[in-house]
């Protein structure tokens, strides 16, 4: 049965699993659906249109699903949907979507979100990502699965982050980073490849070499963006052990809105 702490104050039209727990002095409001197994801790507040899926953990403090920190919101019943395994510590703020974007503020598996981690308005998150401590999103920032960001990391609203970035702390970033790419500094500086991630998630040697050629291409050759296109096209062709991830990149390249990190 659901483990509800008498101080917790849920409003009978939430839809909660018979699994979840919600600790001391936590607020479910009326229109939030948590999946089973979810476990909420005390003092949190879960608000607005907000869909949680399995296996969530939330710790004490955090305010999911508060309406966006934007002036021209409405009260429109935009959404934030959070997906299964998450855990997501202290002091962390979701806020919902807004209607000139998608409408929602998404965040998918397995991702691992530390404390006071802020998450604007209609990004999009994918999965088996890391936020370590203060790392900030602004609005319709989109990250990519397996990217990390480093504590007090700070991205500008509708910037793009590829999937296994690494991001470093204390990085102020206002244009996209392509997939692979670890950097950091204040302005931000592509540093290579985040080889020691791609090791650890599996990569082969003659991949992780393969991509970081791809790096050359696009950060030590001297080339436009549409002639580092060009290669990376060419590059896929002759490596098709590494040709989706070469593909990754110049996909990416093709449609950065903000220019990249260069």
């Amino acid at each position: 049965m659901t483990v509800i702490h008498p101080t917790a104050i849920v409003d009978p039209k939430a839809a909660l699993d018979g699994s979840v727990e919600i600790g001391a002095y936590s607020i479910i409001g009326p229109h939030v659906t948590i999946g089973a197994g979810t476990r909420v801790g005390p003092h949190v507040v879960i608000d607005g249109h907000t869909t949680i899926g399995r296996d969530n953990t939330f710790f004490q403090f955090s305010s999911i699903g508060a309406a966006p920190q934007d002036k021209k919101y409405g009260g429109e019943p935009t959404r934030l949907e959070i997906g299964d395994r998450n855990t997501v510590r202290e002091f962390c703020t979701f806020n919902l979507g807004t209607a000139q974007d998608a409408g929602v503020t998404r965040l998918g598996n397995d991702n691992l979100i530390l404390a006071y981690v802020h998450l604007a308005h209609d990004c999009q998150v994918g999965s088996n990502t890391i936020f370590s401590n203060n790392a900030t999103l602004a609005g319709h920032v989109h990250i990519g699965d397996w990217a990390i960001l480093s504590g007090f990391a700070a991205v500008h609203q509708f910037c793009r982050i590829g999937a296994h970035a690494f991001v470093g702390m204390n990085t102020s970033l206002t244009q996209d980073v392509p997939p692979f790419v670890l950097l950091a500094g204040n302005p931000a500086t592509a540093r290579g490849i985040n080889a020691e991630g791609l090791k650890r998630r599996g990569f082969t040697r003659e991949q992780i070499g393969d991509i970081r050629t791809a790096y050359k291409l696009i950060y030590k050759s001297n080339l436009t963006l549409d002639e580092a296109k060009a290669a990376l096209a060419a590059e896929e062709a002759d490596a098709p052990d590494s040709a989706v991830h070469l593909r990754l990149m110049r996909e990416f390249l093709g449609s950065a809105t903000r220019g990249i990190v260069r």
